[in-house]
């Protein structure tokens, strides 16, 4: 009986040996390393694309963000001179920390941008400047804004924004 387990053992085992057995990979067959499957063998669902735009060089910028990623290249590199407190790329919020000018540092400036969606149009973005001035050395107290500001912040935010889209598209 324990030898007929044992031939039993060794012929499954064979089996499953010789089952692994005639795979011959030739140099043509090789992949890169980084080289995806539906690259060489196509997509499972066809030219469908589940996760954003079917085109690598749609309006929406590179794929991976919540929003578009010409605008939130374009709005990190604009706020780049004030201390950055949060950013998050799939809700698509950008909050600075207080900023003082160098020239006068009894004001400050706190801006918080909005993107609204992954087309790069000019109501696609919001911007909120939050001002606040200290008078003969007392605390922080909040001041209205120059709505000019605002815009202008927009303004340079979109521009830059076409800036990347144009070099993107040009590569």
């Amino acid at each position: 009986m324990h030898i007929q387990l044992l031939r039993t053992i060794i012929f499954l085992s064979l089996l499953l040996l010789t089952a692994c057995g005639g795979l011959s990979v030739t140099p043509g067959d090789l992949d890169e390393p980084n080289d995806r499957p539906s690259k060489k063998y196509g997509k499972i669902f066809g030219d469908i694309n589940l996760v954003g735009p079917s085109s690598e060089r749609s309006q929406a910028g590179p794929v991976g963000l919540g929003v578009n990623g010409f605008l939130w290249r374009a709005s990190l590199d604009t706020l780049s001179f004030m201390p950055l407190l949060s950013a998050d790329p799939f809700g698509g919020v950008i909050i600075t920390d207080w900023y003082s000018p160098s020239d006068n540092p009894n004001e400050r400036f706190k801006v918080t941008t909005y993107l609204l969606g992954r087309e790069l149009r000019s109501d696609g973005i919001r911007v909120s400047v939050f001002s606040q001035n200290r008078f003969k050395g007392q605390d922080w107290v909040n001041s209205p804004s120059k709505k000019d500001t605002e815009t202008k912040l927009e303004d340079a935010i979109l521009n830059k924004a076409r800036e990347l889209r144009v070099a993107y598209i040009n590569q």
